[in-house]
């Protein structure tokens, strides 16, 4: 199986994997629409993932909304991978007709053609999410292991950012979110992401093709875009600092994320396109390791050498989670994968790469009158 397209493939997941998969003689086809919020209003010039990648494959300008630009995308192809998506999760509760048409009407056209027309595709990958678990999964000592729903803006107007859940009278113990967690996604997007995952697990293997799904947590490195303000918490306390402005902490800082280094995505995925054991599975990808939003911005400061006021502000986004982390023992067991990269070495590799890139425009004020405008930001 030597032709993969990826859709959304001038992406930072996207060109990063192109460029492994080249590397390792693969046929690289893209299908990616150039949105100026990643790439700039003039990609040719302004997008570095999009020239690394546009004289290495078969470019298709196009949109996964375009039934023609999926056949013609198709054509020949072995595997799909599946990137191409709006994301964002604060952006996703106001744009929902959007998110909904790109991300699960995007891929019904691609399912439909599948299932109707002729082609040689063999294996479909799909980014999915961590956002699909919402809340992450947690232990009671009354109750054992419960999902806490989302989280009420009555107590965070108060400060008290930490999950409830009804019955429970002392603290929730924190544990890794497994695939078999129930599913209950707190935004627009993490809905779309588990439609996506779950059209193309169910419909791929009627219609013979295999299908895997890869649940990325909070993917970071080299390359991804400093120009969105929307998505990507390194990205925007990496534009902040470098503008010299200060960085604005949602909650009490003490939320947190499971942060994958870019490489460790690209090798998991490869894993996924290569091995049938991966053939309709679907596997976290993290690190296993929570860290919080405190210790981002802190790290980030010092790497940089820039001094700015670090402010945890109490302001928090409705449809924010608390904690999510991932349990990696299934890939790890049916894959053999484990991450090469902790936090640490990768958010030093992210800042020396940032050190040199052009200072970008800081508009995350911009995002974030956005959502006030809406009443989702508080």
């Amino acid at each position: 199986m030597k032709n993969v397209l990826i859709t959304g493939g001038a992406g930072f997941i996207g060109s990063n994997l192109a460029l492994e998969l080249i590397s390792k003689g693969y046929n690289i086809s893209i299908l990616d629409n150039l949105s100026p919020q990643i790439h700039g209003n003039n990609p040719a010039d302004s997008s570095p993932l999009y020239k690394s990648i546009k004289d290495k494959v078969r470019f298709i300008h196009g949109s996964v909304t375009n039934q023609s630009d999926w056949e013609t995308a198709i054509q020949e192809q072995d595997v799909i991978v599946h990137y191409a998506a709006e994301t964002g999760t604060g952006q996703s509760m106001y744009e929902i007709q959007k998110y909904v048409d790109v991300n699960v009407n995007g891929t019904a056209i691609m399912l439909d053609l599948l299932a109707n027309k002729p082609h040689q595709v063999k294996k479909v990958v799909i980014a999915s999410s961590r956002s699909i678990y919402g809340e992450g999964k947690y232990k009671s000592n009354e109750l054992g292991i419960v999902y806490p729903k989302h989280r009420l803006s009555e107590h965070m107007d108060t400060g008290d950012f930490e999950v409830k859940y009804p019955g429970c009278n002392e603290d929730l113990e924190l544990l890794a979110t497994d695939e078999e967690s129930k599913i209950h996604p707190s935004s627009i997007y993490g809905i779309t992401k588990q439609n996506q995952e779950q059209m193309i697990m169910t419909v791929c293997p009627t219609i013979g093709i295999h299908p895997v799904a890869f649940r990325y947590q909070n993917v970071y490195g080299p390359g991804q875009s400093l120009k969105n303000p929307y998505t990507g918490i390194l990205s925007i306390f990496s534009t902040q600092i470098k503008n010299g402005n200060p960085i604005n902490i949602f909650e009490d800082g003490k939320e947190t994320r499971d942060f994958v280094y870019i490489k460790d995505v690209v090798a998991a995925t490869i894993l996924g396109i290569e091995k049938d054991e991966a053939n309709s599975e679907i596997f976290n990808v993290g690190t296993g390791v929570p860290t919080d939003v405190l210790t981002v911005a802190v790290t980030l400061v010092k790497n940089y050498g820039i001094e700015v006021p670090v402010n945890v502000s109490g302001n928090y986004r409705l449809g924010d989670i608390r904690h999510n982390y991932a349990d990696m023992r299934k890939i790890k067991e049916k894959l053999g994968f484990e991450p090469e990269f902790s936090f640490e070495q990768g958010i030093r590799l992210f800042s020396d790469w940032v050190n040199f890139q052009e200072i970008a425009e800081d508009n995350y004020a911009h995002s974030i009158q956005e959502m006030k405008n809406r009443g989702l930001y508080r």
